[in-house]
């Protein structure tokens, strides 16, 4: 049997040049029989860490690698980093290409000589051109000079009358030059049935159509990953350029799992370990949050945190949350840590949230927990007129070579598919701007026949089908990279050498290549420098009152029971106020009345897809009215569900019923979490159901109540609210 592996792959990050998903492109290589594959996007590690993660999925090598393409007329370079050091070379090397002076977002400006100077560590893949030039002959003598023993050339079968005479006058040069020749399909979609979403994103690419575009568009649809027997034909009379795909494959020993990334150092005073600091600055915290002494449950929720922390190596993330908090503090900017990292009273006390976590009894485990490997996640907003000090803060203490922005993946949605796929087909502009009409927003649902019929446009008509599927095929691809809203990655050592950086589109900021989920993929630390309007606002009265009252007061410090704000939001006296402005917000308060706190948590969460989907409405209404009564099946059900009249509103709740209910460990209490987090998505939730209402049954509940339990759980679908979130929320209402 032979053994082949497609070592030239441009996957859909090879932004409208491949057709085909990393995770696409990965199980096909395996279904194959390829021995690995490489995934070579131009100019970008954009799509590895899906491919990394699919290639671990399906039990398949995947060699990293970049396709470097140049500012002049020299060929284009395949790149594949043998080790650790190889591969940080070929991120600063296109991050030298993606932050040049004057460059523009998406820019990659590299010649020649950036990649020799970067050359060691890298094994080297020369792809001809159509004609064998000048420039490709230097180019060739250059990297051997520079690469001895690790240089190829990248041959493919072009499916023309010359295909022959090309390979053997390709296999002399390599020969004569002291490399090899490389057997590769050059591919750009996994399968044949692509070839026609490839043709419309060359097309949308070259901002032309497909009756104008020629030779623009590839010969024939044969670039598509092969079976290695197949390759092995192409190649019958070159059997070496077969071989060398499994040498250059084993000589490329680098893995993404072998990045090791290092919190930064710097908040650490000399002679102490980052865990020694963050609990010193944790009980002074506390003795200032308890003036009146630290509650002994406080305590023991303290040094639970601590050994978690302490175990995970935690303690330097935190410290930096913090030094960027104390920071802020110090200019007199307004901040509050919101989302999952409420859940930690150790957040609570190092002064980054504002909600005292004991309060209201959130869950630790839904911040952080053992069985997930990813660093905890805090979002802290900041106001929105001064959110640019802060940044500017952290590029200024860690440098532009260790701290950048994450980056945002934009993809098509339904409406822009179907106004670019339209375009490339030639649609007119009156037909395109029909139908990307009736698309609401950026809905994913499609352009199903009813709603052509309603644009006057037939269904049937061949063109119109066909853009219509395309467009359907195009949806969720990538667009461009864009910068997360205010996601940051900070190293101890040069980012560079982690991931490629580049520019974003606005000035004195850096992005790197990677999104959010990349991130939690590899493990990298990201800290979440968000802005919010509403934090100025209260701000500025926070001013007025200390100005007219004399009065001082932070977030954590204002009043929570105020007789007179519950009054005027049973009004619906709301307008202009942060989560409880909309219609529907409005429509509600009159009915829940407010009259606490805890009251306006569930306020904020109740008003959300989810309780309404799951039908926890109309119960919680009726039953808080005293209109139905609430029963508990069991002491430890009611402990867990009793603030919110017997209804389950919140992510920790369902957490907290698997865990007492069923048995669930807090760390598969949060696999159910994620699950209901990606449930529109992969429908993962469904693996769970068994073993919760087994679990129930086991320890005494109906199989009835069990099964409504986890059906009503299940109906939060993506939209489940944290009740942390809605508590940071809660407090600026």
């Amino acid at each position: 049997m032979t053994a082949y592996a497609e070592l030239a792959v441009a996957s859909c990050f090879s932004f409208l040049r491949g057709a085909s998903r990393p995770q696409e492109l990965v199980e096909t290589a395996r279904a194959l029989g390829h021995t690995a594959i490489a995934v070579t996007d131009r100019n970008t590690l954009a799509g590895v860490v899906r491919a990394h993660a699919a290639a671990k999925e399906q039990g398949l090598k995947l060699v990293v690698g970049a396709r470097i393409a140049f500012a002049d007329d020299t060929p284009d370079i395949l790149a594949y980093p043998e080790d650790r050091e190889g591969y940080a070379r070929l991120t600063r090397l296109l991050t030298l290409g993606g932050t040049r002076t004057g460059g523009k977002k998406g820019d990659c400006t590299l010649s020649l000589d950036d990649l020799v100077a970067h050359a060691e560590g890298l094994c080297l893949a020369l792809v001809p051109p159509g004609r064998l030039d000048a420039a490709f002959a230097e180019a060739l003598q250059r990297l051997v000079a520079a690469a001895p023993d690790r240089v190829w050339l990248a041959a493919r079968v072009a499916y023309g009358p010359a295909d022959a005479r090309r390979l053997d006058r390709l296999a002399e040069c390599a020969a004569a030059a002291g490399a090899k020749l490389l057997a590769t399909n050059d591919v750009l979609y996994h399968a044949p049935d692509r070839r026609p979403l490839q043709d419309v994103m060359s097309c949308i690419r070259e901002r032309t159509t497909l009756d104008a575009a020629g030779r623009r568009l590839e010969a024939n649809g044969e670039r598509h990953l092969k079976s290695p027997a197949e390759m092995a034909r192409l190649f019958r009379d070159h059997p070496d350029a077969i071989a060398e795909t499994q040498r250059l494959a084993a000589r490329c020993r680098f893995d993404l799992g072998q990045l090791r990334y290092e919190y930064p150092d710097e908040p650490v005073p000399p002679g102490k370990t980052p865990q020694q600091h963050l609990e010193d600055l944790t009980w002074e915290g506390a003795r200032w949050r308890y003036p009146d002494g630290i509650p002994d449950k406080v305590r023991g929720m303290i040094e639970t945190e601590f050994a978690f922390i302490r175990a995970e190596d935690y303690a330097p993330y935190f410290l930096t949350v913090h030094d960027v908090v104390r920071y802020a503090r110090s200019q007199n900017i307004l901040c509050q840590g919101r989302g999952s990292a409420a859940n930690s009273v150790v957040c609570y006390c190092l002064g980054v949230t504002a909600v005292d976590p004991m309060q209201i009894d959130l869950l630790f485990a839904r911040f952080v927990s053992s069985d997930r490997k990813e660093p905890p996640d805090i979002d802290v907003d900041f106001e929105h007129e001064r959110r640019e000090e802060v940044i500017q803060y952290i590029y200024d203490k860690y440098g532009r070579e260790r701290a950048a922005l994450a980056g945002t993946v934009i993809s098509y949605r339904s409406r822009s598919a179907i106004r670019d796929v339209g375009k490339a087909m030639g649609l007119s502009l009156d037909s395109i701007s029909a139908m990307s009409r009736t698309v609401w927003g950026s809905s994913d649902d499609g352009l199903g026949d009813h709603h052509v019929r309603g644009t006057g446009l037939d269904p049937e008509d061949r063109t119109l089908a066909t853009a219509l599927a395309l467009a359907k095929e195009l949806r969720g691809f990538p667009r461009h990279l864009s910068q997360h809203v205010g996601g940051f990655v900070i190293s101890r050592g040069p980012l560079a050498s982690l991931v490629p950086i580049e520019n974003a589109a606005m000035e004195d900021r850096t992005v790197i290549e990677w999104d959010k989920d990349d991130l939690d993929t590899l493990g990298l630390l990201k800290i979440d420098v968000l802005a919010l309007g509403m934090l100025t606002c209260i701000h500025k009265a926070l001013d007025l009152i200390g100005k007219h009252w004399g009065k001082r007061y932070d977030l954590a410090s204002v009043p929570q029971e105020d007789a007179a704000v519950y009054e005027m939001l049973s009004r619906a006296d709301s307008v202009g106020v942060f989560q409880v402005e909309s219609r529907a917000q409005m429509s509600m308060l009159p009915r829940l009345k407010p009259k606490t706190f805890y009251d306006l948590v569930v306020e904020v969460a109740i008003v959300r897809p989810g309780p309404i989907q799951g039908d926890m409405v109309h119960p919680y209404l009726r039953r808080r009215d005293g209109k139905e009564q609430v029963t508990y099946p069991s002491q430890e059900l009611r402990a867990v569900l009793e603030k919110t009249q017997g209804v389950p509103l919140f992510q920790e709740q369902a957490m907290k019923i698997a865990i007492v209910a069923a048995g669930f460990t807090p760390a598969q209490a949060d696999q159910l979490r994620r699950a209901m987090a990606t449930f529109r998505h992969v429908g993962t939730i469904s693996t769970f159901q068994r073993q919760m209402i087994e679990g129930m049954v086991k320890n005494g509940y109906s199989r009835d109540f069990a099964e409504r339990c986890f059906q009503q759980i299940q109906g939060f679908g993506e939209y489940g609210f944290p009740e942390s979130h809605a508590a940071s929320f809660a407090l600026l209402v």
